[in-house]
């Protein structure tokens, strides 16, 4: 299984400065009072995993991550997240089971978009997500419950339990590769 092992964010909504957060082994929460950033991280793990949505992240567009200034700091023009990944065990999909550590990154420039790397490599969104979804989690995984999101699983219909049920299962890769072999075949 490949494990999250760190998360730096720099320039990323109310995370200004470099902030690095170690990720123990096990279940991980996020816990704190109103206003000190929780569904700023859980927004920038979803980030860095390839959310394309502002509005999942609670943006009108994907330049509202960058930091906009307040009376005291200027706004910044780049945000960046990266995730340190473990991938000692070698389950990553194989164009990146090189290595024992991965790197993912996503820097985002406002006003002129954002770019994927892996260990320091330009990578497409497409890869990264496969990266994710390969590891049943990925920017909308099940894993990340952010709020108001339980009422929303209760709520979900059944076709949307099972997408739910396939992610948490890690099956969730198999649909696009799948779906990418029958064109191979087809064509």
């Amino acid at each position: 299984m490949i494990k999250f092992k760190k998360l730096k964010v720099k320039g990323f909504k109310s995370f200004v400065e470099p902030t690095e957060i170690i990720i123990e082994n096990g279940l991980t929460g996020i816990v704190g009072p109103n206003g000190c950033g929780k569904s700023n991280l859980v927004e920038a793990f979803r980030f860095v995993m390839g959310e394309l949505s502002p509005k999942q992240m609670r943006g009108s567009e994907l330049d509202d991550v960058i930091f906009n200034g307040t009376s005291d700091r200027p706004a910044w023009d780049i945000a960046e997240v990266t995730i340190d990944l473990d991938n000692s065990e070698r389950k990553a999909p194989s164009i990146f089971n090189q290595n024992d550590k991965i790197e993912v990154t996503r820097r985002i420039w406002r006003g002129e978009g954002s770019e994927y790397r892996v260990n320091g490599k330009e990578v497409r969104l497409k890869d990264v997500q496969l990266l994710f979804a390969d590891a049943s989690t990925g920017a909308r995984s099940t894993s990340m419950v952010s709020q108001g999101r339980v009422g929303a699983i209760i709520a979900a219909k059944p076709e949307q339990r099972r997408s739910l049920l396939e992610e948490a299962a890690g099956i969730t890769g198999l649909h696009s590769r799948r779906h990418e072999a029958e064109l191979r075949l087809n064509s």
